[in-house]
């Protein structure tokens, strides 16, 4: 049985290969920041003034979204980047950003800065895994519109036990097939820590307009089938060590992301400065006496 699925997953695999080349950015390029409780106001004004650099300078590109359900004060950026090299160019292009925006040294004196209003910072790199994904979109454009129109994204990070990879993915292939075949057809997306990570993680996530879009949806007791889900939790207690959800809530002030995703939402994604509030006219009781 075990031999029969694991044949079927990489069958499944080989099929899912020219749909996956036909999107872009193959991998998540992830910072976690935790950020110290008092210092929540500056880092945010440190991380708003970096989006700001970088968007009139043609630096790099980020979405940042804080937690909402899960450890708190932790902001995420996440990048995509197209390969290895493609790191380098972004972080060439936000050091360049802030020190045209700011001045000769700047990135350096804002990186100090930013260091001070946080406990820790840790940094992943993930492998997007559109084989394993269900219902993503079929093009960079459908792609690009989901992303823009998102606000909020659950992820369940996953951790597999040794030499248990491949037995965990023919799961993932099951679940991807019946979230294809439903009626209602949610959109999953996978990816798989490359480094940053200790183990070997996959991170399922979804992506919503809304809170409540996580309400209601296709349960996967159903779409399985009662023997299938039955097998599934028995595998899942064999291949994986430990997982954990979490929800996050997109914040534009403080990112920067692809032009044409701002595109889709611009005025969520490219918020404009608060007016200055109009000086308040002098009372009666602050004008200056006249002598008569």
């Amino acid at each position: 049985m075990r031999r029969r699925m694991l044949v079927a997953a990489g069958l499944a695999m080989l099929l899912c290969v020219a749909a996956a080349a036909q999107m872009p950015d193959g991998y998540l390029d992830v910072g976690i920041a935790r950020v110290k409780p008092d210092k929540r106001t500056e880092f945010d004004a440190i991380s708003k003034k970096a989006a700001e650099a970088n968007r009139k300078n043609h630096g790099d590109t980020w979405i940042a979204m804080e937690t909402t359900y899960g450890e708190g004060n932790v902001v995420t950026f996440v990048s995509t980047r197209s390969s290895y090299a493609d790191v380098e160019k972004g972080g060439d292009a936000f050091m360049g950003a802030l020190n045209k925006a700011y001045g000769p040294g700047a990135a350096d004196k804002w990186f100090q800065e930013f260091s001070n209003t946080i406990v820790s910072f840790r940094s992943e790199f993930r492998h997007r895994r559109w084989d394993l994904s269900a219902n993503a979109p079929a093009d960079p454009t459908a792609y690009v519109k989901l992303v823009g129109e998102a606000r909020w994204l659950r992820t369940a990070r996953i951790r597999v036990k040794p030499g248990r990879t491949l037995d965990y993915e023919a799961q993932l292939l099951a679940i991807k097939a019946a979230f294809e075949r439903a009626s209602e057809k949610p959109v999953t997306l996978v990816s798989q820590g490359v480094a940053g990570q200790e183990g070997v993680v996959y991170y399922i996530s979804w992506l919503k307009t809304s809170l409540g879009g996580f309400d209601g949806g296709p349960q996967l007791r159903q779409l399985l089938g009662e023997d299938a889900f039955q097998s599934y939790l028995k595998a899942v207690e064999v291949d994986v060590q430990g997982s954990e959800t979490t929800i996050y809530r997109f914040l534009p002030e403080i990112s920067n992301p692809p032009a044409e995703v701002a595109a889709v939402s611009p005025d969520f994604w490219t918020p404009k400065p608060k007016a200055a509030p109009k000086p308040k006219p002098k009372s009666e009781a602050a004008k200056p006496e006249v002598k008569q």
